[in-house]
């Protein structure tokens, strides 16, 4: 079963000066995963043309979704827009639904700079969305999306659906036993079901429990079976529970 991938390039000096938190890779990340896509990268590069072209190139590249969130306003520091067509040797070109649109909303109060957001990258798709008044632009398995949360959270969530696949399981299991003597029966049952993603992470914040152990997988009979491997080697004396995964109604 092939696994939808993606990853985001959050673009700005703000961002990685800490003027300014990011909250759109947050978001990105919980709600890829609820849609069963992959997240397999998260990359916070400076508002320069040639590092985003570069960023832009690898990442679209090596995964089947790319989302970029920032640079897309119409200062000078706003340079998502000429670093992805650069990325893909692509012309920018004024769009005519954008201009369209951004002729409309200021009326006479319209200026040149107003104007630089409808340039785009030659062969930009537009895609609308419910609420949406200003639709999100796609270049190749680009989806270019605004760096202020508010206006990020309203694009994305409006064409979310489109990214849907097959959901991920997730079983989680809480024991009292060390991690130190947990390891080699994790290792071992990581070897035998290849399917499921295996993970361990101990606790020091309260005595309800020691580790938190998780199986996950997009096949919900493998990790069933990882499960039970797993449970038999743990001692059943130090469990505290479970959580099984949700199956979505067919």
């Amino acid at each position: 079963m092939a696994t939808t991938t993606a990853a985001i390039l959050v673009i700005g000096d703000e961002i990685l000066s800490g003027k300014v938190g990011d909250q759109n890779a947050e978001l990105l990340i919980g709600e890829l995963r609820e849609l069963g896509v992959a997240l397999r990268r998260i990359l916070i590069v400076p508002d320069e043309v040639e590092t985003v072209a570069a960023a832009t190139r690898e990442l679209s590249v090596q995964f089947d979704y790319l989302f970029t969130s920032g640079g897309v306003g119409p200062t000078h520091d706003d340079v998502t827009i000429p670093g992805i067509a650069a990325a893909f040797g692509l012309p920018l070109v004024r769009h005519p639904e954008l201009e369209r649109n951004i002729r409309d909303y200021f009326g006479e109060r319209l200026e040149e700079s107003h104007l630089r957001m409808a340039e785009m990258p030659e062969g930009t798709r537009l895609i609308d969305g419910p609420g949406l008044k200003w639709p999100v632009p796609v270049c190749r398995n680009v989806y270019i999306l605004p760096g202020v949360p508010e206006h990020f959270r309203r694009k994305f969530l409006a064409i979310r659906e489109r990214f849907r696949v097959e959901p991920f399981f997730l079983h989680v299991i809480y024991t009292q036993e060390d991690e130190f003597d947990l390891a080699a029966g994790l290792t071992a049952v990581a070897d035998a079901h290849s399917a499921v993603a295996i993970g361990s992470y101990p606790n020091f914040a309260s005595d309800e429990y020691r580790v938190k152990l998780t199986l996950e997988s997009k096949n919900l009979s493998a990790l069933e079976s990882a499960v039970t491997d797993l449970m038999a080697r743990l001692a059943p004396e130090h469990f505290v529970r479970a959580e099984l995964p949700v199956v979505p109604a067919s």
